[in-house]
């Protein structure tokens, strides 16, 4: 359905913030709440009215989003470490989840306790400490940087918006 179309919001300043469906676009054009960025050449028609099908719009005023942390699961937790086991640095698809300091031991559940571990080198490790086995993770963990950009998937971008999304590259324009 051509009203379920998506474009990409810019906020003021160009920075992309949100993805919504072509009817909200208009509706913030005819508001002028926004205004159509990138022109596609194709229309859309109502009743009494002829409007530019909006692909990319910017806001006119600035809209402050507050960054979102990444949430602790298992598949964050894993993408952190490149599902790799940071302890012999193998690569398995049977991964777990190991804690730095061991839960019986007061290690709490955070992004700086937990590690991908394969099962060998967790079962090996169990509830001691690192010091008391004598392993060494490759990389302690520490918390992901939230990303402003979590709306949007590499897969799912239109060309059209690639020059507002700053880590997408761009292909090379044959003459």
């Amino acid at each position: 359905m051509i009203l379920q179309t998506r474009v990409l919001v810019l906020n003021q300043n160009y920075q992309p913030i949100n993805i919504c469906n072509i009817r909200r676009a208009i509706n913030l054009i005819g508001k002028e709440k926004a205004e159509n960025v990138v022109e596609t050449g194709e229309y859309l028609r109502s009743v009494d009215d002829i409007f530019e099908k909006p692909d990319v719009i910017r806001l006119f005023y600035m809209v402050k989003r507050p960054l979102q942390k990444k949430k602790l699961t298992r598949r964050e937790v894993f993408i952190r470490d490149h599902f790799q086991c940071q302890y012999c640095g193998s690569f398995q698809k049977d991964l777990t989840l190991d804690h730095i300091v061991p839960r019986c031991k007061g290690g709490g559940l955070s992004w700086n306790n937990i590690i991908s571990a394969c099962k060998k080198c967790n079962h090996r490790k169990a509830g001691k400490t690192l010091r008391e086995v004598g392993m060494e993770p490759i990389k302690y963990p520490k918390e992901p940087k939230p990303n402003p950009y979590i709306f949007i998937s590499e897969d799912s971008v239109k060309s059209t918006w690639i020059p507002f999304i700053p880590w997408i590259k761009k292909e090379p324009v044959l003459a």
